[in-house]
């Protein structure tokens, strides 16, 4: 499973808040890692034992890194 990060209306990669959520996740616990040719892509390989409570988990851990400032486009203005 992959969420790929992008910028706004054009469309370009946000790699570096991909490396960044991914070691976000990572000290909270929660392995992914980036993929693809941009680096871009949080890639999201649970084990065969995942279940719902780590579904839940998974989600809401990364719905609180999602909201941290360094995450979002404004922290990376060469991006913009």
């Amino acid at each position: 499973i992959g969420i790929e990060l992008v910028y706004g209306n054009d469309q370009s990669p946000a790699a570096r808040q991909a490396g960044y959520i991914a070691e976000r996740m990572k000290q909270q616990g929660i392995l992914i890692s980036t993929d693809g040719p941009d680096h871009n892509v949080l890639k999201i390989k649970p084990p065969l034992c995942f279940s719902l409570d780590n579904a839940d988990q998974l989600v809401s851990t990364l719905d609180i890194i999602l909201q941290e400032d360094f995450s979002q486009p404004q922290a990376f203005p060469e991006a913009g």
